[in-house]
């Protein structure tokens, strides 16, 4: 399978669908941890939303498996600037931060509420393909005097 961009090394742009992997493990992990009270999960998916944030795709998880083991399976879905699903992950991961610091303060209703917020956002996400931290990304722009235009996308091949 060709790819238009390399996942790895173009980072201004991303596989549309890997976002939507992304969100659903999220998703489906955040859910599980409010809902068994497994709390600690939710640290560690925001460390690792940390993670690949600071270091790259190459260190996220769910990126990686998206990568490596669903898209040479199913090609390469449309290419989309990377910034509003990078803002989506960042907001992601301070909303995981604070309801991890609020179940080991012992407000476990707040943490609940934060965990539940990300999973169900991501859930949306997922199955809609309307990411709120997007929308919040290009409303923040448009605010900010910078209205969100996308940046270029490589060429297509021939």
């Amino acid at each position: 399978m060709k790819r238009q961009a390399d996942p790895y090394r173009d980072l201004e742009v991303i596989d549309s669908r890997a976002p939507r992997f992304n969100q659903a493990t999220i998703g489906l992990l955040a859910t599980f941890a409010v809902t068994t009270g497994l709390w600690w999960v939710l640290g560690v998916l925001a460390l690792q939303l940390l993670v690949g944030l600071t270091f790259g795709r190459r260190f996220c998880l769910p990126c990686l498996a998206y990568f490596e083991l669903v898209q040479p399976r199913v090609g390469e879905g449309p290419l989309e600037d990377a910034r509003p699903p990078r803002f989506a992950n960042l907001t992601g991961a301070v909303f995981l931060t604070i309801a991890t610091a609020a179940y080991a303060g012992g407000v476990s209703w707040l943490g609940a509420a934060f965990g539940g917020v990300v999973a169900a956002l991501a859930l949306l996400a997922a199955a809609t393909g309307f990411c709120t931290g997007c929308e919040a990304y290009k409303l923040g722009s448009f605010l900010l005097g910078r209205p969100f235009v996308s940046c270029p996308l490589p060429p297509r091949p021939e």
